[in-house]
C-alpha cells in the first residue's frame, strides 16, 4: 500500500495478495484476513422484466432500475457483456441491501436491447450511456465501469462535465481505456489488419462465449475519435480503479497509466495479485461492493 501527493491529487493504492481482502476507502486501510461472506440472490429473485428506452430511429435500450435515496448508481458493462451479468447482479443486491438507486442498461446490440452487434461503434454505445444517464438520473450519479464500460464511463464523465449530471464518483473495473486502438489493432498481426481493413470485419475467437465476436473496420475507425491517452483525462470526481494482475485482456499497467493521466482527480488503485479480467470472485464482489459504498457514502 502507498500514497502519493501529485498537483491536487492523492494518490492512494493498495495491493492485495490472493486470500486477502482491501477495505477500500479514500486513506489507507489495514488488510483483513479474509473477504466478509457475500449472499448472492440472482436466482432468488423473480426475474425483473426490463423498461425500455426509445433512442430514436426505431431503436430501444434495454434498462432495470430500482428505487431508493441518494446518488443513483449506474452500472456500465464490458464489450459483449449484459446488465444480468455477475457483477451488476451482485451490485443489485448491494443497492437494494442499502436502499440506493440503480440503473443498468444493455448497449445496442447487447444482451436485451435492439440491434445487431457488429452494426454499432463505440459512439453508439456511448450515446446510449449519455440518453440513459439523461433520461433516469435526477441528480449526480456514480458511474461503475466495467472493461470498456470503464472507457465509456471516462467518456461519458467527460462530457457531463459542468452539467447538473456531472458524475459524483466513477469505479472503473479493469477500464479498458483506448481498448480498440492499444489492446486490439496495434497487437494484431498484419494478415488480420489487411481482413479487417479489405472486408470490413474479422471474426475473433471468444473466450467467453461460443460465438465470435465481430471486430469491424467501423468498430476500430470509430475508436479513433474517443482515444484518451495521451493527454490529461479529466474525470472530475474521485475515482477508484480495481484492477487484476492476471487479466489478459486488459494488463495492469494499462492501470496505471491511467492514474498517470487521471493526474487532477483523487484516484484509488487497488491491484489484485491474482485477479483476472472479470473480477467476479466472493473477493472481488466485496471489493467491487466496497467501492460503490464509499463513494456513494461521499457523494
Amino acid at each position: 500500500m502507498g500514497t502519493r501527493l501529485e498537483g491536487h491529487a492523492l494518490l492512494v493504492w493498495t495491493f492485495v495478495r490472493p486470500g486477502e481482502y482491501a477495505p477500500i476507502g479514500s486513506l489507507p486501510q489495514p488488510l483483513f484476513a479474509a473477504a466478509p461472506r457475500i449472499r448472492h440472490r440472482r436466482f432468488a429473485l423473480e426475474r425483473q422484466p426490463p423498461q425500455w428506452l426509445e433512442i430514436g430511429q426505431g431503436r430501444r435500450l434495454a434498462f432495470l432500475t430500482q428505487e431508493g435515496d441518494g446518488a443513483p448508481v449506474v452500472w456500465l458493462g464490458g464489450f459483449r457483456s449484459d446488465m444480468r451479468a455477475t457483477k451488476a447482479e451482485a451490485l443489485a443486491d448491494w443497492a437494494r441491501d442499502h436502499g440506493r438507486p440503480y440503473l443498468r442498461f444493455d448497449y445496442g446490440g447487447h444482451g436485451e436491447s435492439e440491434g445487431n452487434f457488429g452494426d454499432f461503434t463505440l459512439s453508439d454505445w456511448l450515446g446510449d450511456a449519455l440518453a440513459v444517464i439523461e433520461s433516469q438520473c435526477r441528480r449526480r450519479p456514480i458511474l461503475v465501469g466495467s472493461s470498456m464500460g470503464g472507457w465509456i464511463a471516462l467518456l461519458a464523465a467527460r462530457k457531463l462535465l459542468g452539467s447538473p449530471l456531472q458524475p459524483a464518483g466513477l469505479v472503473l473495473i479493469a477500464p479498458a481505456v483506448d481498448f480498440s486502438e492499444e489492446l486490439m489493432w496495434a497487437q494484431m498481426p498484419d494478415a488480420i489488419r489487411r481482413t479487417i481493413q479489405q472486408e470490413g470485419v474479422w471474426l475473433r475467437p471468444s473466450e467467453y462465449s461460443p460465438d465470435p465476436t465481430p471486430i469491424t473496420r467501423a468498430l476500430i475507425e470509430d475508436g479513433r475519435r474517443h482515444l484518451m491517452f495521451g493527454s490529461e483525462i479529466k474525470a472530475g470526481c474521485p475515482v477508484h480503479i480495481l484492477q487484476g494482475m492476471r487479466d489478459p485482456d486488459v494488463p495492469w499497467r494499462q492501470a496505471v497509466k491511467l492514474v498517470e493521466h487521471l493526474s487532477g482527480d483523487p484516484v484509488v488503485l487497488t491491484l489484485v495479485k491474482d485477479g483476472d479480467h472479470r473480477l467476479s470472485t466472493p473477493a472481488d464482489i466485496a471489493r467491487l461492493q466496497a467501492a460503490v459504498a464509499a463513494v456513494a457514502t461521499a457523494a
